[in-house]
């Protein structure tokens, strides 16, 4: 008889994005480890991006139970007049309004760790009876938003529960918190809560190296790696990125540009190595693009003329640009938590076979995950020749892509492996 675990995750599809690709690929798996999974989601959340092509992906076995949540971004919205008030979105805007700047004060100040943390008492009121009754043999909560780990703390706290608590993200080390106009007894808040949940969670994982270190820093315990990776289902039955012609380069970029992620150190770089090439060269961004990136591009002549905006698609047309790719571009931070910075595409690049061409901190953690498998090379954003001598590489090379070495170890269905191991060592049978 399967045990069954409760995953309580804000993220959860219609919702697109990396942040919900991980649990849903989970749950995919871990029945095949001898764990069922039960789905504690929100039933009408405020998300950034929607896909929802990854519905599909939910099996008809999988129970998704989904709890009403109230969160402050409506009433935002009626007092501005406008929608989108999320203060992630805000902050990316030049100017911004007394109302706007009001409202990053109050998520900064008043809503800790994050304006999710209205639901987590109505939703700990809600699951304790069905824990009490022996429903869940363990739960899992997956942060940011890191309010999730105080319902499983509270969970812990209240039946006794084994408690796996997954940080996709740092929390008080985490860099949007710098970005907030943010008091010093707020600040330290983030600490305690923080310290709370790594001293008090039966297993903690994390998906960097880079992560896992800092959070032992901070726990003085063992904190287990578990990365991101692809799933080979999603790949399209005949999938095919082909043979690459010498003298062109179209390179393709998916996922979001924000404040975070410049892009423009390799796309200026293309125009000075290819400006006065009369090869095809073409860059397309697949995925939301900030409006500052598009207003730089669309300044430069070469630029506007040679970059192309695709938007946002669903996760399986992605492979279609997948295919007209001569090579993957990956933008990685340029910020304090760089270096374990690894996005979950990361591990699909690799599955395409094709080059990848990052930028990033060159002793991060995806760089050593790209030197290992020989599929690409991260480069400071920085480094222009070098980028410059990358791109011409890729240009003048010809023939058919190798796939990565060891790649097998990031499949979905290996890394549930290794998830369940942690929840069947300690959790009660």
């Amino acid at each position: 008889m399967k045990k069954r675990v409760l995953i309580i995750t804000y993220y959860w599809p219609p919702s697109g994005g990396s942040g919900v690709q991980r649990w849903l690929k989970f749950a995919k798996y871990l029945p095949e480890a001898g764990w069922e999974p039960v789905i504690f989601t929100p039933e009408n959340p405020d998300f950034d991006l929607k896909d929802e092509s990854l519905e599909k992906e939910i099996s008809n076995e999988l129970e998704v139970m989904k709890f009403p949540i109230w969160e402050p971004y409506q009433l935002l919205d009626r007092i501005r007049g406008k929608k989108e008030s999320h203060p992630g979105r805000v902050l990316e805007q030049k100017e911004q309004s007394f109302i706007e700047k009001a409202a990053i004060w109050l998520r900064a100040n008043l809503m800790v760790p994050d304006p999710r943390v209205f639901w987590v008492k109505p939703s700990v009121k809600f699951l304790t009876e069905l824990i009490e009754k022996g429903q869940f043999q363990a739960i899992i909560t997956t942060g940011p938003p890191h309010s999730m780990h105080l319902i499983g703390r509270d969970l812990k706290r209240k039946t006794g529960v084994f408690w796996l608590a997954d940080f996709r993200d740092p929390w008080s080390q985490w860099e949007f918190l710098d970005k907030l106009p943010m008091q010093n007894r707020v600040r330290d808040k983030h600490k305690k809560l923080e310290q709370e949940v790594l001293n008090e969670a039966d297993v903690v994982t994390t998906i960097s190296p880079t992560f896992q270190d800092d959070l032992e820093q901070l726990a003085r315990r063992k904190i287990n790696l578990i990365t991101n990776g692809f799933d080979e289902t999603d790949i399209p039955q005949g999938f095919s990125v082909g043979e690459k012609k010498g003298d062109s380069l179209h390179l393709v970029y998916t996922g979001i540009i924000d404040s975070i992620r410049n892009p423009m150190p390799l796309l200026k770089a293309m125009r000075e190595e290819f400006s006065k090439e009369k090869g095809e060269v073409k860059f397309t961004f697949v995925g939301r693009v900030s409006d500052q990136v598009r207003e730089e591009i669309a300044a430069d002549s070469w630029l506007l003329a040679h970059v192309h905006f695709a938007g946002y698609v669903s996760h399986q047309e992605v492979f279609g640009f997948y295919e007209k790719a001569d090579a993957l571009a990956l933008i990685l931070t340029n910020t304090k938590n760089a270096k374990g910075n690894i996005p979950g595409k990361l591990f699909e690049y690799m599955a395409t076979t094709l080059p990848i061409l990052a930028l990033g901190d060159p002793e991060g953690d995806s760089a050593k995950i790209l030197k290992e498998a020989e599929a690409g090379q991260v480069f400071s954003h920085s480094d222009h020749v070098a980028i410059q001598v990358s791109l011409r590489k890729l240009f003048e090379r010809s023939g058919k892509a190798e796939s990565a070495r060891g790649i097998e170890q990031y499949s979905r269905r290996n890394l549930s492996i290794q998830l369940a191991k942690l929840l069947d060592a300690d959790s009660v049978s």
